[in-house]
């Protein structure tokens, strides 16, 4: 079923739902899904409708709701977003070597799981290139060497065309073991998303079942957030745990924590991907 799915954040007042609801009903239009959080500490109001488009009149599609729509926008001071289900977004996957989280996301996508065009997944290892093109999408390796700036800062700028060129929705970094630029994640904000192996706050970083282990955890998890500047700093999006004990290793801690990241990724992915996901300064507001 086709849909339009609109997402608003704006000021908290009196009016808000019903100026938007009714511009929606004013049209014939159906509402399928409606979700509203107000924040009492910020005074943010965050709101996510689903609209059934066979329900609006017959030319009446999302340019045309667009417009309409704006004079509430305005009045109301929201930044705001309109989306078409029968229009798939885009997703880029950056990759290193271990293969869990790439193989998953192809699954779902290859399964109809998770609803989005994958046209590239790029690399700076070889390793995934046999995985990624039995999926049928197209694999790019650039490398970035470690220890030299200047190539490593050429690579970033060959990923940033790339990048460009496909017009993605959304980055996932999947296991992505490199930092990016600070330029680069200023230039998708909101739209990179991380699969962190640990439980941040905790063990950000480097070797988080290591650290872990080391402080004797009797749970261990993974964190998707979105990514910024700042090292594991970005906006949470999920999280999820399993419990450990004193007698598993580092590697049955890392064979727990790889089923984690993918479930907690997939989640958090598919949230992205259907606008259930808003931002709230460094936190999120999430409709699952």
């Amino acid at each position: 079923m086709r849909r339009y799915i609109l997402t608003i954040t704006c000021p908290d007042r009196v009016g808000i739902v019903a100026a938007v609801t009714g511009l929606i009903a004013g049209h014939g239009g159906s509402v399928l899904e409606a979700a509203q959080h107000g924040d009492l500490d910020t005074g943010r109001f965050f709101l996510r409708i689903e609209v059934v488009a066979d329900s609006l009149p017959s030319g009446f599609g999302p340019d045309q709701l667009r417009a309409a729509f704006d004079p509430v926008a305005r009045e109301f001071d929201m930044a705001w977003h309109l989306s078409d289900t029968d229009v798939p977004k885009r997703l880029i996957l950056f990759a290193s070597t271990e293969d869990h989280c790439v193989a998953d996301i192809l699954y779902r996508h290859r399964s109809g799981e998770l609803d989005c065009d994958i046209p590239v997944v790029i690399s700076n290892h070889e390793d995934l290139r046999g995985l990624v093109e039995w999926h049928g999408v197209h694999f790019r390796c650039v490398p970035t060497p470690s220890g030299d700036p200047v190539a490593k800062a050429k690579a970033f700028g060959e990923m940033g065309r790339v990048v460009e060129h496909e017009r993605p929705d959304v980055i996932v970094l999947a296991r992505y073991m490199q930092i990016l630029p600070a330029d680069f994640c200023a230039s998708w904000p909101g739209r990179i998303i991380n699969i962190h192996h640990s439980f941040l706050p905790s063990f950000a970083g480097a070797r988080p079942y290591h650290q872990a282990y080391e402080r004797g955890v009797k749970l261990i998890g993974a964190t998707c957030h979105y990514v910024t500047a700042e090292l594991d700093e970005g906006p949470i999006i999920e999280q999820d745990t399993r419990r450990i004990d004193h007698g598993d290793s580092v590697d049955e801690l890392r064979r727990v924590g790889r089923d984690v990241e993918r479930t907690v990724l997939a989640r958090g992915l598919r949230w992205h991907l259907e606008d259930r996901v808003l931002l709230n300064g460094n936190r999120t507001v999430v409709f699952p």
